[in-house]
């Protein structure tokens, strides 16, 4: 076998593969004695037929397997020992003559390569990246205590209802006729929950300002709503052909009025966030909230700060040249329903994170950062507990933790994620105790107007 490699502007690779008979022959003689100890053909005892007879009939197959696996290896050995960073999967080249595999060999086969370009970036101790600390200040620790009485929030019963506030009307729905009569034989709806404040019309909710246990209230669905068949059909729970074509008005007899009362912050809320005796007033809920905070919003900050390396990094980098007309087929390849139209669309973002990719891969190199199973095991399990945060749940016990993790890192869409952050996480720390850090103490708000 012989392989030659060509690659005069450094990312435009040719690999010239040249595989001779000696290199495949061994492999086709094995195989086509296992196809004839397993061939059932008849006439002939299991593993008895002719190998000539084998040989015509399955031979070529058998060869095209063979060299293909040769060709596979062959690559794959050469590109590993030869340490080229090959971008995507080799394509056949334009430059590659048909093989037919019925002539003697040797056979030629030719790729085009695509070849990462060489980058050289050097963040060490003497390069500045700034890094903001984000306090949790009052209005945010305001916001994150109302979110929790909110949640701990209920509907209580009111007297008449108040527009612009969280009102919820119960009642009992008949269809009217163009009299404004109740339509006899026309549809009925006991116990309907409506909330005005949701309707779209301005004019069909200023009808419920002030309504009382007891009013009847006559309104159109289809204009309250905008024609939306989702929110008539609900409302009147019929199908959505049928809510297509009410157009009727209804009367609405109000039979009870609740309104939405977030809870008091006391130790009744404490105790049913963070257990019972645990945060005994309003000073150390608060404190809990802004530990809570910390983690959350240190994770900003290091988005950030890897936001800034990027640039930095990039900027080190210069521009780069891409093997372009490589690079497009292997999108195309790699994605059936792309076009030559969405590749270009797409491509500029593409050669964006590719550089970004190759860069990271160098710093990864460079310091030296290795990846174990418990440190994506760990990324998962902060997730877990972030999205638990998201509902309000922050003493969930770490067995559900560990459970809620080993789900998610059982759906292989989604581990290779978990990876890339698992990898961004530890270079972020790495890169944190190395280059020279520019701290600065930012609000939230502060911290969000920096982001756009």
């Amino acid at each position: 076998m012989n392989i030659l490699f060509e690659n005069p502007d450094k990312v435009n690779g040719l690999l010239t593969v040249t595989v001779d008979e000696s290199d495949y022959k061994d492999d086709v003689e094995k195989q086509l004695k296992e196809l004839r100890r397993r061939a059932n053909v008849p006439g002939f005892r299991p593993g008895m037929a002719p190998m000539g007879l084998l040989r015509r009939q399955y031979g070529t197959g058998v060869k095209a397997d063979a060299v293909n696996k040769v060709v596979g290896e062959a690559i794959y050995n050469y590109i590993k020992e030869n340490n080229i960073q090959m971008l995507g999967e080799p394509l056949p080249s334009e430059k590659h003559n048909e093989v037919n595999l019925e002539d003697a060999a040797p056979y030629t086969f030719v790729f085009d390569i695509a070849v990462a370009p060489e980058i050289h970036v050097d963040i060490n101790s003497s390069t500045v990246i700034p890094y903001y600390n984000i306090k949790a200040d009052d209005k945010l620790i305001d916001e994150q205590a109302d979110m929790y009485a909110a949640r701990g929030g209920s509907y209580a019963k009111a007297e008449q209802y108040v527009a612009g506030e969280k009102y919820m009307l119960k009642g009992d729905l008949r269809q009217l006729d163009e009299q404004g009569n109740t339509l006899e034989g026309g549809k009925t709806v006991d116990q309907v929950s409506l909330m005005p404040d949701y309707m779209n019309d301005d004019e069909q909710k200023k009808l419920f300002d002030g309504a009382k246990a007891g009013d009847i209230i006559a309104f159109n669905p289809k204009k309250a709503y905008n024609g939306n068949t989702s929110e008539i059909a609900s409302m009147l729970r019929i199908d959505r052909a049928e809510a297509e074509e009410m157009s009727s008005d209804f009367s609405f007899q109000v039979t009870e009025i609740t309104f939405f009362k977030k809870a008091d912050i006391d130790q009744k809320l404490f105790d049913s966030i963070y257990g019972e005796g645990n945060v005994k007033s309003v000073e150390e809920f608060r404190q809990r909230i802004a530990e809570e905070l910390k983690p959350q919003l240190a994770v900003n900050s290091d988005y950030r700060f890897l936001v800034d390396i990027r640039k930095t990094a990039e900027e080190q980098a210069g521009e780069l040249t891409f093997p372009e007309g490589i690079l497009k087929r292997v999108m195309q390849a790699n994605n059936k329903d792309m076009d030559e139209e969405k590749v270009e669309k797409n491509f500029a973002g593409s050669i964006a994170y590719l550089k970004w990719h190759l860069i990271k891969e160098q710093l990864v190199t460079t310091y030296n950062i290795k990846l174990t199973d418990d440190d994506v095991k760990n990324v998962a399990k902060a997730k877990a507990r972030m999205q638990f945060a998201q509902y309000g749940m922050s003493n969930i016990p770490e067995e559900y933790i560990d459970n809620y993790a080993d789900n998610m890192l059982k759906k292989k869409e989604g581990v290779q994620e978990l990876v890339d952050e698992a990898i961004e996480g530890k270079l972020t720390q790495v890169l944190k105790t190395t280059v020279k850090l520019d701290e600065k103490e930012v609000t939230l708000d502060e911290f969000n107007a920096l982001m756009k």
